[in-house]
């Protein structure tokens, strides 16, 4: 992996981590950041040794929003100027759900504005008990209107619109019961449980966990017939991929 000014990435036994190195700053999303960050992605996405990515915040929190630098340019930049920034981070949550591996965010600490955004982006979000979360955009009249669009597609509309127009902090626990976060772990076991997990998911089918994050960001928006349909195109794909010929073989030959 190539070396970053303010994240690292790292790939070990077919994991890859990219974490948020800004410690100083909360891990606040700069320009550069953000740059990096679809950098390192991209990069490990495309390496076939790599199949698991998981995304760290270093310090006591995963990641606080935007910067102060940026937050500063919001008032000076033109319309222009305000709406690249803005595709840019877009551009990196579209990214996330294109990759072709799964994306783990490992939330601890905070979690705010675009940091849960960013986490909430990602395929399956594991938070340490004392992890909090909150778009609290609405409290200095801005919007959190990118993030908008995954975090409807992860909770129902009602807690979409609370998380979104009242701006509070939330829980690990409470986030998790509503669908925002996949597992709370405890604080002393959440590095290694991490690590775990992600292991466990790297030896799974590479290409079963593919083809299924890509069929279930499709069906987006289809109908009921269309995603059946969908559905019976990629079981159809899944079936003659050589890990699933490996696995019915082993299964068959074990009944």
């Amino acid at each position: 992996m190539p070396e970053y000014s303010q994240i690292t990435a790292v790939i070990a036994a077919s994991i890859a981590t990219v974490t948020l190195n800004r410690p100083e700053k909360r891990n606040a999303l700069s320009a550069v950041v953000i740059d990096e960050l679809r950098s390192a992605l991209f990069t490990a996405g495309s390496n076939p040794d790599v199949r698991v990515i998981l995304l760290r915040g270093a310090g006591k929190d995963f990641c606080a929003g935007a910067d102060l630098a940026q937050l500063e340019r919001v008032s000076r930049a033109s319309v222009l100027e305000n709406r690249s920034d803005a595709e840019n981070f877009a551009g990196l949550l579209l990214e996330i759900r294109q990759l072709p591996k799964p994306v783990i965010a490992a939330v601890h600490g905070r979690a705010l504005a675009g940091g849960a955004g960013l986490a909430s982006a990602c395929d399956m979000v594991l938070a340490s008990r004392s992890a909090q979360f909150g778009y609290p955009e609405v409290k200095i009249g801005f919007v959190a209107a990118m993030v908008l669009a995954v975090l409807r597609r992860s909770v129902g509309e009602k807690k979409a619109f609370e998380l979104l127009a009242a701006g509070d902090l939330w829980s690990a626990d409470a986030v998790e019961r509503i669908g925002l976060v996949n597992r709370v772990i405890d604080d002393a076991d959440f590095d290694s449980a991490v690590e775990a997990f992600a292991r466990q998911m790297s030896q799974l089918s590479p290409s079963a966990v593919m083809l299924t994050k890509s069929l279930l960001y499709q069906v987006d928006g289809m109908s009921f017939e269309q995603a059946l349909r969908a559905g019976v195109e990629m079981n159809a794909i899944a079936r003659m991929t050589p890990d699933c010929q490996t696995g019915l073989k082993s299964f068959l030959d074990r009944k």
